[in-house]
């Protein structure tokens, strides 16, 4: 009796054995089978009187920079706003709540590139690569800074330009619209000016803040499909006050 039961137990072990041997086999192909099929995060962005753009974007290279778009997609941030800045032959470059660049932020995201010691991203900006605007601040000693001080600005490339690769952040490309991508760099009003450059003749008179803005290529509307998947609330930190710093420094 006692040989027959130990039998059983045997056999029982071996039968639950197998089951977790096909269970882990069988969970191995789902997971592969899910990663084939799954599907990145697309973006729509509507600009007023030019057409649709649609943006793939890429959480394997900048996991965080992709949760923090998405976050202010989904909180309604970028509708409204607009592109400033377009160098033609480089990108074009919106996201601004002032439309100015200079719009204070009370939070950014870690800087996700290389040399920011953050390795796994190798997105190369080429044309229709989109990455994260930031400040820089090495001029005044202070590197760190300026690494880590993206937000909501974003720009566009419409060029290759590998100069910028693993010094920004670049987070997804561009699937459809480019060429209303670039028709925003040819919107004269957000050129980048040559200060160096002289001009003829009689000078245009300078515009106000007001009638600059109305003049810059607006995003009506910005929506994010994620199919299903929840990537996550985005780690934020304070954003770094160059004015505060610059009174504390000297004394203003």
């Amino acid at each position: 009796m006692g040989k027959k039961i130990t039998l059983i137990l045997s056999i029982l072990l071996i039968i639950a054995l197998l089951a977790g041997i096909v269970y882990v086999v069988f969970a191995k192909v789902k997971k592969e089978e899910d990663d084939k099929t799954r599907k990145n995060p697309i973006v729509t962005m509507e600009l007023e009187n030019l057409g649709v753009v649609t943006i793939e974007l890429y959480p394997e290279y900048a996991p965080n920079t992709v949760a923090n778009f998405i976050d202010l997609i989904n909180q309604g941030y970028y509708n409204g706003l607009t592109f400033h800045r377009a160098v033609q032959g480089f990108m074009v470059q919106g996201g601004d709540k002032e439309g100015t660049g200079s719009g204070k932020v009370e939070e950014t995201i870690e800087g996700e590139f290389r040399r920011n010691g953050f390795t796994q991203n190798t997105l190369k900006h080429e044309r229709g690569v989109i990455s994260m605007a930031r400040s820089d601040y090495s001029s005044i000693g202070l590197v760190a800074e300026g690494y880590d001080s993206a937000f909501s600005q974003f720009f566009i490339m419409v060029a290759n330009t590998s100069s910028l690769n693993g010094s920004y952040a670049a987070f997804g490309k561009v699937l459809t619209g480019m060429e209303y991508v670039d028709e925003l760099v040819k919107v004269e009003a957000i050129q980048e000016k040559d200060e160096t450059a002289t001009t003829e003749g009689e000078e245009e008179p300078e515009l106000t803040a007001e009638e600059q803005l109305a003049l810059q290529p607006k995003i009506t509307k910005m929506t994010v499909d994620t199919f299903g998947i929840d990537y996550g609330k985005p780690e934020r930190q304070p954003a770094f006050d160059i004015n505060a710093y610059f009174s504390q420094m000297y004394g203003l």
